[in-house]
């Protein structure tokens, strides 16, 4: 599974556009800011054809950015400049701000494999079709990305993305199959 977190769709379906990093600050004289990426590595921030920066993960809209120039920052930063930024003040100013990029424009990827983005917001159920609850965010916790499931009694349950406990996933349809083992659902 990779990581990018999500915007513009409501929890049940797939949104338009994902965060694919957030301002963090400026960087030396000339308008550079810090952007920490999100997700699995910057390839997706870097490689986007078309990119908006908005002050809101949740919101929508944003403008749009065009990348002058890139360059490794610190660990789990790039260092970017932004057409239009031109000083320390201008790129301070977009600090908390999030780049987001089309959703259809990432790449596809290999069967089996999700983006975050896809599952949040997705439906869960039992292998006997009893509902479940709703993914509400993804944890990555090192050896499985974890899904944070919101029941239908309102309470927090925690699901492994481990293969031998997601039996289907069905990103288009919003849908997501567990088999139920004890202890799973206790709530947190």
């Amino acid at each position: 599974m990779l990581g990018a977190p999500t915007i513009d769709a409501p929890r049940n379906q797939a949104p338009q556009r994902v965060v694919l990093g957030r301002v963090v600050g400026a960087h030396a004289l000339k308008g550079e800011v810090r952007v920490r990426w999100l997700g699995d590595g910057p390839e997706h921030l870097l490689d986007a054809t078309a990119l908006w920066l908005g002050s809101d993960p949740e919101g929508v809209g944003g403008r749009p950015v065009r990348l002058s120039g890139a360059r490794t920052g610190r660990p789990g930063e790039l260092l970017l400049r932004l057409e239009g930024v031109a000083d320390r003040d201008a790129a301070e100013a977009l600090r908390g701000g999030y780049l987001t990029a089309e959703a259809q424009a990432l790449p596809t990827l290999p069967e089996g494999e999700h983006y975050w983005f896809e599952l949040v917001g997705c439906r869960v159920e039992d292998t006997h079709g009893e509902p479940l609850g709703t993914v509400t965010e993804i944890w990555e916790t090192g050896a499985h990305d974890v899904l944070v499931i919101e029941g239908t009694d309102g309470l927090r349950r925690l699901v492994p993305t481990a293969d031998d406990l997601l039996k289907e996933v069905d990103s288009d349809g919003r849908r997501i199959v567990i088999e139920v083992i004890p202890g799973l659902l206790d709530p947190v």
